[in-house]
């Protein structure tokens, strides 16, 4: 079996977020690299949402835990690399999904540009509604908002574009 790219990738789709489990890591969209040598070395590069991101050792460890349980791979390096800017662009179609299921608002795509109308303009996960109302642009971290429904009566938080 040829070991490629896409296939670590597939691999990785199994690694959940520690604060979001409902999504991988591959379609949060943080994993930006994927090496392999001729003896099937391995060597992952994860860009992290913030530069403050608490779980991104435990990402690691969890990347490293995950593909060294297959015996037809090498050694496996994971790295955390600054030199590409995650946004919430990168979050893949899945992604999005997940974070729905997870109770979240995703992300609008494309949103260069935050700013106050875009964070009212969040959609609710439970029921589609767009008749909501952000309570707060500071949610329990830096990249989430509060929100409430006015249709369903749910308070949700939104995922802010970056």
């Amino acid at each position: 079996m040829e070991i490629t790219a896409d296939y670590i990738r597939e691999e990785l789709k199994q690694v959940k977020d520690p604060e979001i489990p409902t999504i991988s890591i591959v379609d949060l969209g943080i994993v930006t690299g994927i090496d392999i040598s001729e003896n099937n070395d391995i060597h992952v590069t994860l860009t992290p949402t913030f530069a403050g991101c608490p779980a991104l050792r435990m990402m690691e460890d969890m990347v490293k835990e995950h593909l060294g349980s297959y015996e037809q791979l090498g050694d496996i390096t994971v790295a955390t690399s600054f030199e590409t800017t995650w946004t919430t662009d990168l979050i893949s179609e899945e992604g999005h999904a997940a974070i729905k299921k997870h109770g979240l608002a995703p992300p609008m795509r494309n949103c260069s540009n935050i700013s106050m109308d875009i964070l009212e303009a969040t959609k609710c996960p439970y029921c589609d509604s767009e008749n909501t109302k952000m309570k707060s642009p500071f949610g329990p971290t830096l990249c989430r908002s509060l929100h409430y429904c006015n249709n369903c009566k749910q308070a949700f938080e939104g995922f802010k574009p970056i």
